[in-house]
């Protein structure tokens, strides 16, 4: 057998997708003559990493976006995009010498930082091994362990609970699985341990009427909470929203517990009219 159909049976049917990094790998060396480096095969999976683009949507419009538009007013955002004010006025070459400009301030930043420019994304100051990150994320169910939402939504990843610049260590003790969002926001300054969060969410009580859903009652549902007809409506169509999770009161709810029930209101109140 040839090796184009050598590798072409391979990637048809014997390739075991548990994500699309091998057939991306392959990809980059199939275009670069049949070699790459560990950067550029890199690069070429950060090209198709969705959640690192949203991250850094995130960032410019939470952050850079601000600044130059509100702070500065070197900038105008219309809907999803951003003009450059004044840019009609600029000649190619005072273009030019502009993005040039622009790249040598990025120079003497990054030669005054060194690394420290991307510490704020790195998933960690030191190494984790595969072993112990598969761990981790398979006790948190693969899920963000403090907003809940799954790795198929946003990358996760292992967070030191006590971060190492607070002298944590690197025992599978003190590692929690984080989204990219999450941890972001977390940075090296907490040490707030978030463990048993997602878990939670499948707290259920023996006996309570509402841990139990009816289906014949059952309007809607999505990850958090459910809707269901009332037994004993005091109106008609009277509809009640519950979360799926045991708790006392509406203020016991997590915050995405209380995003969802929003949602299943207006949900609700379309399904009504």
């Amino acid at each position: 057998m040839s090796k184009f159909k050598d590798l072409q049976d391979f990637i048809r049917n014997k390739m075991r997708m548990s994500h699309i990094y091998q057939p991306v790998m392959l990809i980059e060396l199939l275009q670069n003559n049949g070699s790459a480096t560990v950067n550029q095969i890199a690069r070429s999976l950060l090209d198709r990493d969705i959640s690192q683009v949203e991250y850094y949507e995130h960032i410019t419009k939470s952050m850079v976006g601000r600044v130059l538009t509100k702070n500065r007013g070197i900038t105008e955002k219309y809907k999803d995009s951003y003009s450059l004010n004044g840019f009609e006025e600029l000649s190619q070459d005072e273009v030019n010498q502009l993005v040039e400009d622009c790249i040598g301030r990025i120079d003497d930043y990054v030669s005054k930082r060194g690394e420290g420019v991307w510490s704020h994304r790195r998933k960690s100051s030191g190494y984790i091994s595969g072993t112990d990150r598969y761990e981790v994320l398979k006790r948190a169910k693969f899920r963000c362990e403090l907003c809940g939402v799954s790795a198929e939504e946003k990358a996760l990843e292992v967070d030191h609970i006590v971060p190492r610049n607070k002298r944590g260590s690197d025992d599978i003790s003190n590692l929690q699985a984080l989204c990219y969002s999450c941890n972001s926001m977390k940075r090296d300054k907490d040490d707030t341990d978030f463990r048993g969060i997602a878990e939670s969410y499948n707290d259920r009580q023996e006996g309570c009427l509402f841990c139990v859903m009816n289906l014949d009652e059952l309007v809607a549902e999505n990850e958090l909470c459910y809707t269901r007809t009332d037994s004993y409506p005091v109106t008609e169509r009277h509809t009640l929203i519950i979360p799926k999770r045991h708790v006392e009161s509406y203020f016991d709810l997590y915050q995405p517990e209380i995003n969802a029930i929003h949602q299943m209101l207006d949900k609700t109140k379309k399904i009504i009219e």
